[in-house]
């Protein structure tokens, strides 16, 4: 889909008067084969049993200890890719056991080729999709709805997130990587293949019942030099892990002694800090954050004094379209649970978006927060999420206070109906309250028809009609066709302040229909043809934006791929200036051109990759040509490196129409261990002034979940979402951060 129409690279009386306003009553394909079937529980769904032990096994990475022989092991897994419902191609085995304060996983990825095993991260967090991994889902509550999923790699790297009703990460990611919990993984690649031991604490899953229970449980590995995945459940090719409603079972926990999630994280923190045209500054300050489970299925986080300087930096991107450029949240205290609060209004629309908080969208500067209070978690059937956050005034930026309430009531699997209130109050005189809310549902019907509608609403002091945003659409996934029909509506006047939306005055038709084929060519695993077309004039039926597409993608066994836009056809109409560079405006008036794209991506399974992007053709009355290159280098598994270009050249029938904007990163990392890595961003952006910036961030994980950072940075932290590239204030930043986690 094209980047210009659709996207581009404490609680006070207020939450209870929303709580008491929102809280109304809301009116596989069998898998054929010689081996053995998996173990069925009483519900019909594939089960395993967990094993009693009185303490520990040894968790060294191998399945020496003869504890792991008393536990059958899992083995019943299936292929998603590339044979849907196939054995797989290399056997695994997980044994599962507990103790009264613990669960432990053994797992056995045996391989034909243990030589060609790939394991180059060493990063907790960071992805593992160019490397052989295991991931375990577990949903403690068995709601089917969300779920704890845990990483590891033949190194034993962790990474870990939420399913937040079956919905995976913004890029695709089979999980949301927000949520950091405590827990133990060793690793070894052996003669046979590798093996991992894995312990996940019951306080890790704010886990206390103690009577006989039954979890949700899901099991998948990936091998990356045959870019195959198999799962134990759920290997449908359109479920994959997140459809947590068609995990397996695991029986077998009972009477187990561990106490609730309750976890204190003091920081310290001793920075200079130079911003351009003011005097420098030494504070040393300090807070702290909580986590509290209030039951196993309700989480509180408190924190004070908030601060973000060890979140990683944004790239900073060069906006070529008049709308809002949207960049994800990297801040750890709004990414944990942040899957309660999303209310998609479509696209990448969102009705609340955190990086509104705490960070100004224009400058990119930070906002100093006093603190804040969050709740998530079920009751029954319905998922809560309730926030407060408070910011103190900071340079334009005047104090302000954000409330939010969220609220989902389960139907059926993967259906809801929900509603949310967010209330933004502000010290600006100008602008004192700004309101949102809205109802929404998502139903699933048949496992592969979707219908997704919402209804929502701003308002502020001397706000006119128009403030409404209404939509609804209907889609169908299956493995050869995917469509889309999308009908809404966005008044003039939507201002949801603290919410993500590209573009108001919008009356949007909008439909996409893509065929997929799986032809029997040597080393091609998947064939698309997709077109799609977007009708978008504004409320009063003058035009505003149109868009028409037809592309062709092909996906390699190797995971390669191409992407190309045959025709990307536009009509844009602007109605103020549009500021693209320096003093260059693109002038009202109404635009038609049309543009053609080339994507490569080389095979996933080497140390080398890279891929390559080129986009050209016409560009409001001119022409411009996009060419964009990265690629990474993993030499060992404790150095990468991954530099990238882009090139953006205009042709513009303008007064100083014609010049070229050039980005580059750099981005290196060197790990000492797993606890002890070093990472860095150097960056160029030539339609800035000063053009260079850098991070460069050294971390110690010295305990679990407690780190001591050193990070230098010059330029700034966060990137402008708004659009017309406006300049941002660059600062000098040498910080010292120390946190210690602990269980009181």
């Amino acid at each position: 889909m094209s980047n210009f129409a659709r996207s581009q690279p404490g609680l006070d009386c207020r939450l209870l008067s929303l709580c008491l306003l929102l809280f109304q009553p809301c009116s596989a394909n069998a898998a054929t084969s010689s081996e053995r079937q998996p173990a069925k529980g009483e519900s019909g769904r594939i089960s395993a049993e967990a094993i009693r032990i009185e303490h520990a096994p040894t968790l060294d990475g191998t399945l020496n200890d003869p504890l792991w022989q008393s536990a059958k092991p899992i083995t019943e897994f299936r292929q998603r890719e590339p044979h849907e419902g196939e054995p797989p191609t290399e056997k695994t085995e997980v044994r599962i056991l507990y103790s009264r304060h613990a669960v432990y996983f053994g797992i056995h990825c045996y391989d034909s080729e243990p030589s060609r095993i790939i394991a180059t991260e060493l990063r907790r967090d960071a992805v593992q999709d160019l490397d052989d991994h295991f991931e375990i889902l577990i949903d403690s509550n068995h709601d089917r709805r969300g779920a704890y999923v845990f990483e590891v790699n033949p190194l034993g790297t962790q990474s870990d997130g939420l399913i937040v009703e079956e919905q995976g990460d913004a890029n695709g990611g089979d999980f949301d990587r927000g949520w950091d919990g405590v827990w133990g993984s060793e690793a070894r690649i052996t003669s046979d293949g590798w093996t991992a031991t894995i312990e996940i604490p019951f306080t890790t899953l704010n886990f206390t019942h103690s009577s006989d229970v039954i979890w949700g449980l899901n099991l998948k590995r990936f091998i990356r030099r045959k870019n195959e995945e198999g799962l134990w459940s759920a290997y449908r090719r359109t479920f994959g892990i997140t459809k947590v409603s068609e995990a397996g079972e695991l029986t077998g926990i009972k009477d187990i002694g561990s106490g609730r999630l309750f976890i204190v994280k003091p920081y310290a923190l001793a920075r200079y800090d130079k911003q351009s045209g003011q005097n420098p500054l030494f504070p040393v300050t300090g807070g702290v954050d909580i986590k509290y489970g209030l039951s196993s299925n309700l989480l509180l986080n408190v924190t004070g004094n908030t601060d973000f300087a060890d979140t990683e930096v944004d790239l900073q991107p060069f906006n070529i379209t008049p709308f809002k450029i949207f960049i994800p949240e990297k801040r750890q205290f709004f990414l944990e649970n942040a899957g309660v609060f999303n209310f998609s209004l479509g696209d990448q629309d969102q009705l609340f978006f955190s990086r509104q908080i705490g960070i100004d969208p224009i400058t990119g500067n930070q906002v100093p927060i006093n603190g804040g209070t969050k709740l998530t978690g079920t009751l029954g059937r319905l998922e809560l999420g309730i926030m407060d956050v408070d910011t103190r005034s900071s340079g334009p930026n005047p104090y302000s206070n954000f409330a939010v309430v969220r609220l989902k009531e389960s139907l059926w699997p993967g259906s809801y109906v929900g509603l949310m209130g967010i209330d933004k109050r502000s010290g600006n005189v100008l602008d004192m309250l700004n309101q949102m809310g809205g109802a929404d549902t998502r139903l699933v019907f048949f496992k592969d028809w979707f219908v997704d509608a919402h209804v929502a609403g701003t308002r502020s002091p001397g706000s006119l009609s128009g403030a409404s945003d209404v939509g609804a659409s209907l889609t169908y996934r299956s493995n050869w066709l995917e469509g889309l029909v999308e009908r809404r509506k966005t008044g003039p006047n939507f201002n949801p302040e603290v919410g993500f939306v590209q573009r108001t005055d919008s009356n949007e038709i909008y439909g996409d229909l893509t065929f997929k084929v799986r032809p029997r060519i040597e080393g091609v695993r998947e064939l698309q043809f997709e077109g799609f077309l977007l009708h978008a004039p504004d409320t009063l039926g003058q035009v505003s934006t149109q868009e028409w597409q037809g592309t062709f993608r092909a996906e390699f066994n190797n995971g390669a791929y191409t992407d190309n836009d045959i025709a990307d056809v536009f009509t844009q109409r602007i109605t103020t200036p549009f500021h693209i560079y320096k003093n260059v405006f693109i002038p009202n008036g109404v635009y038609h051109f049309a543009r053609h794209q080339l994507t490569y991506g080389s095979g996933q399974d080497r140390r080398f990759t890279y891929n390559f992007f080129e986009r050209f053709g016409g560009y409001y009355g001119g022409t411009l040509n996009e060419f964009r290159v990265r690629a990474n280098y993993r030499r060992t598994a404790k150095f990468s490196i991954s530099p990238s270009a882009t090139w953006d050249r205009f042709r513009l029938p303008l007064r100083n129409g014609n010049f070229s904007v050039v980005l580059a990163s750099l981005q290196a990392n060197y790990s000492f261990t797993r606890f002890l890595t070093f990472t860095s961003i150097l960056q160029m952006d030539t339609s800035n002034t000063q053009a260079a910036s850098a991070n460069l961030r050294l971390r110690y994980n010295y305990r679990p979940d407690s780190d001591l950072y050193i990070i230098y940075n010059v330029g700034t932290q966060f990137a402008s979402i708004a659009p017309a590239n406006p300049p941002q204030v660059r600062e000098t930043r040498f910080a010292v951060k120390w946190t210690y986690s602990f269980a009181p």
